[in-house]
C-alpha cells in the first residue's frame, strides 16, 4: 500500500491506520520497515536500511551547514491482542500497536514529507525509524550498529504520546526523565513433599512469600527518602496442587531507578535479601540479575531549547512541566548517553477514563497527528534556521 501523504488530517489519519492494522514485533518489523522505506524515497530522502536490522535513517540535506539534527520515532508492537472492535483494528491476532508507536511513525512521516517540501532549514536532517523500542532496546542496537557514526548529530530528539496528559499538552522535564529498568529472576531451591507433612519438605513457597515482603524493605530501610526507586514482584511461581510442596519457586521482578549509586544499592540488596530469606529457611536461592535500559537523562540546553519550540507549537499555557519523572523506561535512553538532547510527551487524552498504554483497547489519538508533525518540523526548522 502507498499513501501519498501531506500534512492534511485524512491523509495522515489513512498512513496511521495502515500501520496500526498492520503490526510486527520488534526486530522483525520488515513490512513495516519496506513501507516507510519506500514513503521516504518518493519524499526524495537518503535512505540507509539495515541498523538493527529493520531500522532506518532516512536523511535530507539542504544549505552548506555542517550541523545535523536527529528525531527519532520508535515503530514496533506488543504481543498483545487488541480489543477496540474497531475498523483498523489489527490484522494479525496477538499483535497490535499498544503503545503508540503506529502514531509516532505516522508523525514522523508526516514531518518528513513537510520538511522535502519546504526545505526551509540550512543543514542535515537524519530521521532514525528505530525497531524494538519494546523490550529488546533497539536504540543500543542501532548505535553499537554505527548509528552517530554514520550519521552524525549535533541533537537528537524523540516524543511519546502520553493519554494520562490532557490532549494538546506537551510535557517537559529537565534532567531524568525516565527510569532505568533491571529484571531479576529469584529461584528458590526447597524440597518437595506431601502437603500434609510439611515439616519432612522444605517449602519454597513459604520462603518465596518471605522473600516477597522483605524486598519491600529495600526501598524504605536501605535508601534515603529523598532516592527514588520502584521494587515490584511481579510473577510468583510454584507448584500445581493444594497438597504438594514443590521443589521450586520462582519470583520475577523488575526494578526501577534513576541514580547510578541507588542503582547498585538495589542490586546488592536483592541479592542479600533473597540469599538470606532463603537461608533461614534453610534452603538457597538462585539469583540471576540483569541490568537493562538506562536511565533517560533529558539535558538542560536541548530541554530549554524544545520547550521555547512547544510553545510557539501549542502556546505557552499548553507546556507543563512534568512533576516527577516516570518510573517506566525507555530506550531512548541510550541515544541520550551518546549524543544532547531531549524526550518530551504530547498529550493525547480525550477524557480521564481513556485505555492507558499497552492496554487491549488503545488506540492512539489521530487528532494528536498534526501537533506532532508541527513540532517536529518547527523543531527542525529552529534548530537548522536558514538565515
Amino acid at each position: 500500500m502507498t499513501i501519498q501523504i501531506s500534512n492534511d488530517m485524512p491523509e495522515l489519519v489513512a498512513l496511521r491506520r495502515f500501520l496500526h492494522q498492520n503490526p510486527e514485533l520488534g526486530l522483525s518489523e520488515f513490512k513495516t520497515s519496506d513501507f516507510i522505506a519506500d514513503q521516504l524515497t518518493q519524499m526524495g530522502y537518503e535512505v540507509t536500511r539495515g541498523l538493527a536490522k529493520t531500522g532506518i535513517v532516512a536523511t535530507l540535506r539542504n544549505g552548506s551547514s555542517e550541523r545535523a539534527i536527529g528525531i527519532r520515532a520508535d515503530i514496533d508492537a506488543l504481543p498483545i491482542f487488541e480489543e477496540t472492535g474497531l475498523d483498523h483494528a489489527s490484522q494479525t491476532p496477538g499483535l497490535m500497536h499498544a503503545c503508540g508507536h503506529d502514531g509516532h511513525t505516522a508523525i514522523l512521516l508526516g514531518a518528513a514529507k513537510a520538511l522535502a517540501e519546504r526545505r526551509n532549514f540550512d543543514g542535515a536532517v537524519h530521521l532514525i525509524f528505530q525497531p524494538a523500542e519494546e523490550n529488546f532496546a533497539g536504540a543500543k542496537i542501532m548505535i553499537d550498529d554505527g548509528l552517530f557514526e554514520r550519521f552524525p548529530c549535533n541533537v537528537v530528539f524523540g516524543l511519546h504520546n502520553d493519554p494520562s496528559i490532557p490532549f494538546g499538552r506537551i510535557a517537559v522535564k529537565e534532567g531524568p526523565m525516565m527510569a532505568a529498568a533491571d529484571e531479576c529472576l529469584i529461584v528458590v531451591n526447597g524440597r518437595g513433599g506431601h502437603g500434609a507433612e510439611p515439616q519432612e519438605a522444605l517449602d519454597p513457597i513459604v520462603c518465596g512469600a518471605s522473600i516477597v515482603m522483605a524486598l519491600q524493605t529495600i526501598v524504605t530501610r536501605n535508601l534515603h527518602a529523598m532516592d527514588q526507586a520502584v521494587i515490584t514482584v511481579g510473577a510468583f511461581n510454584s507448584g500445581k496442587a493444594s497438597n504438594v510442596i514443590p521443589e521450586r519457586a520462582e519470583l520475577a521482578v523488575t526494578i526501577r531507578s534513576f541514580d547510578p549509586k541507588v542503582r547498585d544499592t538495589l542490586e546488592k540488596r536483592v541479592r542479600e535479601v533473597a540469599e538470606g530469606q532463603a537461608a533461614s529457611y534453610g534452603m538457597s536461592a538462585t539469583i540471576t540479575y540483569e541490568r537493562g535500559y538506562e536511565p533517560t537523562i533529558n539535558h538542560v540546553e536541548q530541554t530549554q531549547f524544545i520547550r521555547q519550540v512547544a510553545e510557539r507549537v501549542v502556546g505557552t499555557e499548553n507546556v507543563m512541566d512534568l512533576p516527577r519523572p516516570s518510573m517506566g523506561s525507555e530506550d531512548f535512553a541510550f541515544m541520550l548517553a551518546e549524543t544532547p538532547g531531549s524526550y518530551i510527551l504530547l498529550g493525547t487524552g480525550r477524557t480521564d477514563r481513556d485505555p492507558p498504554l499497552h492496554h487491549p483497547k488503545f488506540d492512539f489519538n489521530d487528532d494528536a497527528l498534526p501537533i506532532g508533525v508541527s513540532m517536529w518540523v518547527e523543531t527542525v526548522e529552529t534548530y537548522l534556521k536558514n538565515d
